[in-house]
């Protein structure tokens, strides 16, 4: 269906996919509360659309511990949220052939900024959304096509969004089953970028030192195309960019078809799954 949702809010909004999604929403009328570490953009951003349009939310996503009162503070100054897009993350170089520049510490919080905020994000709005029902609601996860095709590169960044990826299968299955009637109201979609100039590339000084900062689709066609994927007639569930489109769905369209005959095959037999 036309994207139905009134009052959206958006991690990772002070840059990239992030801050162009804001921007478009904003612009199709959908009120925005875009959430992210700096200060200055996000009041930049209101300034530029005005109170009205976009509500700035400063807070950091990797903060896990102060999750359920943030979120609690969300809706109750905005009951009327009914999506969230889990967009923040960030990407570094992980070689192992050179262990001595690992820095494990730097591990750890891409894994908690790309993929544990947003299980703990999902888990403390659910209720809230769950609350709406009948009204259409949405999780939007941005993952990403190293998803499937995996960087070496960048081999952490590239598990996390396999882990996002995964985990937007398992929810979508949990709440739209014959098991779950009270969540079927709401919708689980996934967004899967190529390379996109953005600053995901641009911050890493190896990338920049190679000449490869400016990598990937222009942000703007990016977001046109995404944008009128989002709001297609055609409800779908995974968004995933014409340039990879083929490749991927040659990879995933068996995966998904399998793992559709797996998931049915366990709930006939009545085992828990």
């Amino acid at each position: 269906m036309p994207f139905p949702y009134k009052a959206v809010l958006i991690t990772g909004a002070t840059s990239g996919i992030g801050q162009a999604l804001a921007e478009r929403m904003i612009a199709e009328g959908i009120f925005v509360i875009a959430v992210g570490r700096r200060q200055d953009r996000l009041d930049a951003l209101v300034t530029k659309h005005g109170v009205d349009k976009v509500a700035a939310e400063p807070f950091d996503v990797s903060d896990l511990d102060a999750i359920p009162d943030w979120v609690q503070r969300i809706t109750q100054n905005y009951p009327e949220l009914d999506s969230i897009v889990l967009n923040a993350g960030f990407q570094r170089t992980l070689d192992f052939r050179s262990p001595s520049t690992i820095s494990l510490p730097l591990v750890s919080s891409e894994l908690t900024t790309n993929y544990l905020s947003p299980v703990h994000l999902v888990t403390a709005f659910l209720p809230h959304l769950a609350s709406l029902a009948p009204q259409p609601t949405s999780i939007v996860f941005v993952s990403s096509g190293l998803s499937v095709l995996p960087l070496p590169r960048c081999a952490n960044y590239s598990a996390t969004k396999a882990a996002i990826h995964s985990l937007a299968w398992s929810l979508r299955c949990q709440l739209s089953g014959p098991e779950s009637p009270l969540t079927h109201h709401i919708r689980i979609v996934e967004i899967m970028p190529p390379a996109v100039r953005t600053e995901l590339h641009t911050q890493q000084p190896d990338l920049v030192a190679e000449g490869q900062g400016e990598i990937g689709v222009p942000l703007a066609a990016y977001i046109d195309e995404t944008w009128n994927a989002l709001a297609s007639k055609e409800d779908l569930d995974t968004i995933v960019h014409s340039v990879l489109k083929d490749q991927l769905e040659k990879i995933e369209g068996p995966r998904r078809e399998t793992w559709e005959g797996f998931i049915g095959a366990m709930r006939n037999s009545g085992l828990k799954f």
